[in-house]
């Protein structure tokens, strides 16, 4: 299955299982190849090509899937079991050997991180920046977020707790940002 039919699927999976339950907001469900697909893409722009992915907090595996579709290694943490039957059939139907499911917490994954200077961490609508910079604190690995206009004011909040150095990317596909986050402390 090439590229493009593994999106196409994927596209016909959301769609499906959003009836039953709720993975994405039902108004987006109308542009999916913009709204989500193109908005994870755009992450490979700037990811190192060697990154090991942990994408935090996946839900409906955005960016972690479609950067799996992309070619990158990856695990997707998500700690809700549905939502995790739906990573599954994703990884299940669009043959993604490269991509690992982790149903549980993302504190709990990270606690057992192994050292890998090729660990990058991802993560799309899953929690504010200082609670994010709180589960990836006493690692070494840098954040690659999609994060939204609002995004200053995370970064004010977090520089109250944590040192780092930041770059923000106007993101192609709407008015937010990639924010990649290193060197925090």
């Amino acid at each position: 299955m090439n590229n493009k039919a593994k999106f196409n699927r994927y596209a016909e999976l959301l769609i499906d299982w959003s009836k039953r339950m709720n993975l994405v907001a039902p108004s987006t469900l109308t542009d999916i190849e913009s709204r989500h697909f193109a908005d994870s893409a755009q992450l490979s722009d700037v990811l190192p090509k060697n990154a090991k992915i942990v994408d935090l907090g996946s839900g409906a595996g955005f960016p972690g899937v479609v950067l799996a579709i992309l070619g990158w290694q990856v695990v997707c943490i998500e700690s809700i079991g549905k939502k995790i039957a739906f990573l599954n059939t994703l990884k299940s139907d669009l043959e993604l050997d490269n991509l690992t499911i982790y149903h549980g917490r993302v504190e709990h994954y990270i606690s057992d991180l192994p050292r890998d200077d090729k660990i990058v961490f991802t993560a799309r609508a899953f929690a504010p920046l200082v609670k994010i910079m709180d589960y990836v604190a006493k690692t070494p690995y840098p954040l690659f977020l999609l994060k939204g206009r609002e995004v200053s004011a995370e970064i004010d909040v977090a520089k109250r707790k944590y040192k780092f150095d930041y770059e923000l990317i106007p993101s192609k596909t709407g008015d937010g940002f990639i924010t990649i986050i290193r060197k925090y402390r």
